[in-house]
Order: structure tokens, then sequence, then C-alpha cells
């Protein structure tokens, strides 16, 4: 079967909102997207398996919209999800389970430098090499999302604050760009995001008590 029998089907309007109309793709996005944060913020290892059937129905959505950079996005989000799976797992003291920690200092300096750089490049790449019409936001967002997802593969606290900033941005990208229920889902997004935080830092400082 090809690859349009496969998306025909996610393709086709599930209802209309605000004017415009919303694919089973999108809605297959919604839902696993909300379960894949919902369960990161409880430190649950089944988010990675549902987070890349939402990576999967994410990068068809996304392509179908004109936001190529994050439609690529969701292939490397499916390989950090399988390294964010072992590593949770394994990548504890002695291959345990691993437990919630804070990024360093260096790490900040990399984070910052890596972040810069990437998104200067991906810009231009989207702005000459694509009809994007919002590559810097579409740039912007997918730098920050790659970096908060290596600090959640690490259980790193501070990778809820790159997500927060993500969201803030992507909320009024993907309303911009017609697709209201993923805006919609972002705001939730957001919200399970303070949650995850409070979450991942309640465990911390009862760890360091201890």
């Amino acid at each position: 079967m090809s690859l349009d029998g496969v998306l025909g089907p996610l393709r086709a309007t599930a209802f209309t909102a605000f004017g415009a109309e919303t694919s089973w793709m999108e809605v297959v996005g919604f839902v696993t997207g909300a379960l894949c944060v919902w369960l990161v913020a409880r430190q649950n290892v089944w988010n990675w398996p549902i987070g890349i059937v939402n990576n999967l129905a994410f990068f068809a959505l996304f392509i179908t919209a004109g936001l190529y950079a994050d439609a690529w996005l969701q292939v490397v989000y499916v390989a950090l999800a399988v390294y964010g799976w072992w590593s949770w797992l394994r990548g504890g003291d002695e291959r345990t389970h691993l437990t919630v920690s804070r990024v360093t200092v260096a790490q900040w300096r990399v984070v910052l430098v890596v972040g810069v750089a990437a998104t200067a490049a991906l810009t231009f790449l989207l702005s000459t090499a694509t009809d994007s019409t919002v590559p810097f936001p579409d740039g912007f967002t997918t730098v920050l999302s790659l970096l908060a997802t290596w600090g959640q593969a690490r259980k790193k606290l501070e990778s809820w604050w790159l997500w927060i900033t993500a969201d803030l941005v992507y909320i009024p990208l993907y309303a911009y760009k017609g697709l209201w229920l993923t805006s919609i889902l972002y705001v939730g997004f957001l919200a399970l995001c303070v949650l995850g935080l409070r979450s991942w830092r309640a465990d911390l400082r009862a760890r360091t008590a201890a």
C-alpha cells in the first residue's frame, strides 16, 4: 500500500473548528500528545512508545501544513525516544532507573551555544530552501524542542522550562497556521509542563532531603 493510501483516511476531516477543518491526523496527535506529556510528568516510561506514535502523526500533519522543520523534527524525536526509553530504564548508576537531576553550568553553556547556532542555521535554511512562511519561529521551536527532549531523556529538571518556552511560541504559531486543535493541545501541554515541573522538583527535593 502506498503512503497516500495509508495517510488518506487520516487526512480526512474529523470536524471543523473556528472555520478550519481538523483532520483525523490532528486528532490522533492531540490524544497521544496529551497522554504522553501526562506520563512524562508522572515519570512513567510508557511515555516513550506513546510519544513515538505521536511523532508519526505529527510528521504527517506538519508536512501537509508546510511546517517543514517541525515535521522532520518528529523523525529526530523518534530516535531520541528510543534513547530516552533506554535511558530511563538503564541510564542511572549501575544501569538502574534514571532519577531527576539538575543541568550543570557547563551543560547550560553548551545548550546556549548550540541553541543560538542551530536556530540561526535552521532559520537560514528554511528561508532559502523552502517556501516556509514562518522560518524563524519554526526553526527556533525546533531547536528548543530538541534540547528539551535531550533534557527529558536525561531527566533534567530544567527541560520543563525549555518545553514551557517552546509551548508559548507553538500556541500562536499553530493558530496562525490554522491548526486550531493542535494549538489548543499545546495550551494543555503548557499546563501539563507546569505540573511536570512541580512534580519533578518535589521528587528531587525529597531525594535530596533523604
